[in-house]
């Protein structure tokens, strides 16, 4: 392992946590798909694509929540390609993201079961009645973990011994909302899971401005990637 002043560790100490972060998420996106093969075979007169239907809740769930979990991967591995080492902050955050990745199938699992109950319940899924707060905690999970990535980017930005000196020159003179974006999206994700404790309806077409928002707020890219460390 190599160590720098102030407790930075980095070398083959930086790479093995980036390594154990790929495959905590590797295996959480793995297991979202777990709640459909508890999906049995079409009923007698049943076609395919009506058992399809019948779960669409359960279906459309995981392929969003798959998407999602994958673009946010994709921020993370582009914050830590521009590290060259990590500190406490940055363990701490990283472990609390990971342990939300991990935690999201079960919220994820649960939501998709809860909407697709309501949707064939039309008054209970008008009233809410169905989903008792599970929106509430499968958006909220979602949004810790953007807030959670985006505060790993604040703390290496404000700390430019982590980066390289080009990436830290780049990044100190980077503005605009770019800098805010996964505060800005925890923000909609948490505002979406309290809109489905009240609106189910209006909430499940939230989703759409997720589209709207990442036009609006293109991340910040300081147009360098990290180096593998000389082992």
């Amino acid at each position: 392992m190599s160590e720098t002043g102030g407790g930075i560790q980095t070398g083959r100490s930086f790479d093995r946590l980036v390594n154990f972060t790929d495959a905590v998420v590797a295996i959480a996106i793995t297991v979202l798909v777990l709640p459909l093969t508890e999906i049995v075979r079409p009923a007698d007169g049943q076609t395919v694509w009506g058992l399809i239907a019948e779960h669409a809740g359960q279906v459309s769930a995981f392929f969003f929540t798959f998407f999602v979990v994958a673009l946010m991967w994709g921020v993370h591995n582009r914050v830590v390609n521009l590290m060259v080492g990590y500190d406490a902050v940055i363990f701490w955050l990283n472990t609390a993201w990971i342990a939300a990745i991990a935690f999201l199938p079960w919220p994820a699992g649960l939501y998709g079961s809860a909407t697709g109950i309501a949707a064939n319940d039309p008054i209970e899924w008008v009233g809410g009645e169905g989903l008792g707060g599970i929106g509430l905690l499968y958006w909220g999970t979602l949004a810790v973990i953007s807030i959670l990535g985006s505060a790993m980017g604040h703390h290496a930005r404000r700390h430019p011994e982590l980066l390289e000196p080009e990436t830290a020159s780049a990044l100190a003179e980077a503005d605009g909302l770019g800098l805010y974006r996964g505060y800005l999206f925890g923000a909609y994700f948490l505002l979406t899971g309290v809109v489905s404790m009240f609106a189910p309806v209006i909430a499940s077409w939230m989703p759409l401005g997720i589209i709207a928002l990442s036009i609006v707020v293109r991340p910040v890219d300081p147009g360098r990637r990290r180096v593998p460390a000389t082992k």
